[in-house]
């Protein structure tokens, strides 16, 4: 996972929901995306294990502006928000569990 804008903020307008009192995980998918449903998983598992972690996701082909804003390129993209929307982590591809807690790590 790498780092992104420090300065980006997301928050519910955007997101379409509000953010986790810690930590947001969002999730950019598509319909038939294989390594989509496999974050989603891992994502789930992480989001129900760190209290005050939500995970969002959000339909890339429903939210073409915002993916264009945020330079999205492939699904699945995690951005991983601080308690203030903050974008602090950003990654493309399916992400290993232990990626994702070390990522949570800098949120919070």
């Amino acid at each position: 996972m790498r780092a992104h804008d420090p300065e980006r903020r997301l928050g519910a307008a955007e997101l379409g929901t509000g953010l986790g009192r810690r930590a947001t995980l969002v999730q950019f998918s598509t319909a038939f995306c294989q390594p989509c449903r496999a974050t989603r998983r891992t994502l789930s598992d992480v989001a129900g294990m760190v209290e005050g972690v939500a995970h969002i996701e959000i339909d890339a082909e429903e939210r073409l502006e915002l993916v264009r804003e945020l330079d999205i390129r492939r699904t699945p993209t995690v951005l991983v928000l601080d308690s203030a929307g903050r974008v602090v982590t950003r990654a493309s591809g399916a992400p290993r569990k232990a990626d994702v807690i070390a990522a949570l790590g800098r949120a919070v």
